[in-house]
């Protein structure tokens, strides 16, 4: 296959940047949190809030921004939002309190919950039809990347230069992407002022309401249900019936409530949420495992919790050409079926096989996961109107996040239970491996779940599919 023309690859490096940047800023914090604790004399749970006031802002804005990018223009508003990225974390940098921190580090949230929402949006505008797997594998690659270096990237900055060094060091990287996309992302098309004037007000104020009430209610408490987080899952159940009674009066939605009932894209994003979720379990059980159960120290269990990321980096690109060349809906299928097969055999691994026992089952299970995202993200983007790719966009990293949020939650409540112990960090061997073949049995059923809305989904829409008019003789 021809290489794209010049202009197209620095656009996709432009793109890519943007990836790199967002999920970098999700992951370099985390490391950060202890040193953060003692240099402004702040508990863990205080701390912890610098890292969800950015998952927070991503979660509740990602559809917003997706749809303001369609009507507005996807160009224009991803520029302020890689700008807004660089400034919030030059006030990351400066931050002189830790609720400043905070608050910067929300506004950080805001920026980066663009770049996520608009850089596959913009794949459409920007690369051939047949090469958008190709493109969906990059940007995953890239997306790996960023989750994979953060980590070691802030072990390094840290010591070298401070905690202040792990969000200055997004400057630079922030500058060469604005001017990279400033210069090579193609021109918004102008639309009609009347359609490019309508913004549902209500219903974001709604969605992002609801999706921050989920989202806390996921992550406070750090897996341990309160009366807190009760309420909050009440306000979110509340908030999707007020959403989607909004969107039924909307003159200009932010969600047309009709793309539901594509049993296809319904799918998708459902499978894209429990995907995700499972993976999130690779993250929760896994240092657990790594240390208490195979007696691991520090610097290794770190080493060998990214080789799951970079496995993905390595294979993302790869996944995206077969998906190009065989189908996404076959790939999606193979994707579907490594992680089922991974999660199966970790559920049956005993503790004598050791790391690379360990290891080779997530090897598998990232595998199929790169495989999956890029077809499914393909299958979804691929035949998008141009006037709605943003909130399509917005919509499958909304369901990532979701995965994500509800797997820290979830899936280390079922890790906790079935290690039959109130305090997992002092569990002893035989605990945390029940622990974790119990957790990876559990995400070996959510994702034969996924197979079968994935395939039950395919069957209805070829039911539905308008039946060809016989020829007349």
């Amino acid at each position: 296959m021809p290489k794209p023309p010049v202009s197209v690859r620095w656009a996709l490096a432009s793109l890519s940047l943007s990836m790199l940047l967002s999920s970098l800023g999700t992951s370099i914090a985390n490391v950060a949190l202890p040193t953060l604790a003692h240099a402004f004399g702040a508990s863990f749970q205080q701390v912890q809030w610098i890292v969800l006031a950015y998952l927070l802002a991503i979660t509740t804005l990602i559809v917003s921004v997706g749809r303001l990018g369609d009507l507005f223009g996807r160009r224009r508003l991803l520029l302020a939002g890689i700008a807004l990225f660089t400034v919030a974390s030059v006030l990351c940098g400066v931050a002189p309190t830790l609720w400043a921190l905070i608050a910067a580090r929300a506004v950080q949230g805001v920026g980066a919950a663009v770049m996520m929402a608009l850089t596959m949006a913009f794949v459409g505008d920007t690369v051939p039809k047949a090469r958008t797997g190709s493109a969906m594998g990059l940007l995953g690659t890239m997306s790996a990347i960023g989750t994979a270096l953060g980590p070691s990237l802030g072990g390094v900055l840290i010591p070298g230069f401070g905690w202040r060094a792990i969000f200055l060091v997004n400057v630079p990287l922030g500058v060469a992407t604005l001017l990279l996309a400033y210069r090579h992302l193609p021109a918004d098309q102008r639309g009609p002022k009347v359609d490019r004037a309508r913004f549902d007000s209500v219903g974001t104020l709604v969605l992002a309401g609801t999706l921050g009430a989920y989202a806390l209610a996921m992550t406070l408490g750090r897996g341990h249900f309160g009366s807190l987080n009760i309420a909050l899952l009440v306000a979110a159940a509340v908030g999707v019936g007020l959403f989607v009674r909004a969107e039924a009066r909307a003159a200009s939605p932010l969600i047309r409530l009709a793309v539901f009932r594509d049993p296809v894209l319904s799918a998708s994003l459902a499978t894209s949420a429990l995907v995700s979720t499972v993976m999130m379990a690779t993250l929760v059980v896994g240092p657990f495992y790594l240390s208490r159960a195979l007696g691991l120290r520090e610097a290794l269990v770190g080493l060998a919790l990214s080789v799951g990321p970079l496995v993905t980096a390595l294979t993302g690109v790869p996944a995206g050409r077969v998906a190009d060349r065989l189908g996404v809906r076959r790939m999606t299928l193979v994707g579907l079926g490594g992680i089922a097969a991974g999660a199966v055999v970790l559920a049956l691994l005993p503790s004598s096989v050791g790391v690379a026992g360990y290891l080779g089952p997530i090897v598998l299970m990232t595998v199929g996961y790169a495989t999956f995202q890029t077809a499914n993200n393909t299958s979804v983007m691929a035949d998008v109107p141009p006037d709605r790719r943003g909130v399509v966009s917005g919509m499958l990293n909304l369901s990532r996040n979701l995965g994500l949020v509800t797997g820290a939650s979830a899936m280390g409540a079922v890790f906790a239970f079935a290690s039959a112990t109130t305090d997992v960090t002092t569990a002893g061997p035989g605990a945390v491996g029940t622990g974790m073949r119990v957790t990876f049995a559990a995400a070996g059923l959510l994702i034969v779940l996924a197979l079968a809305v994935t395939v039950g989904s395919r069957a209805l829409a070829r039911r539905a599919a308008p039946v060809p008019a016989p020829a007349i003789p």
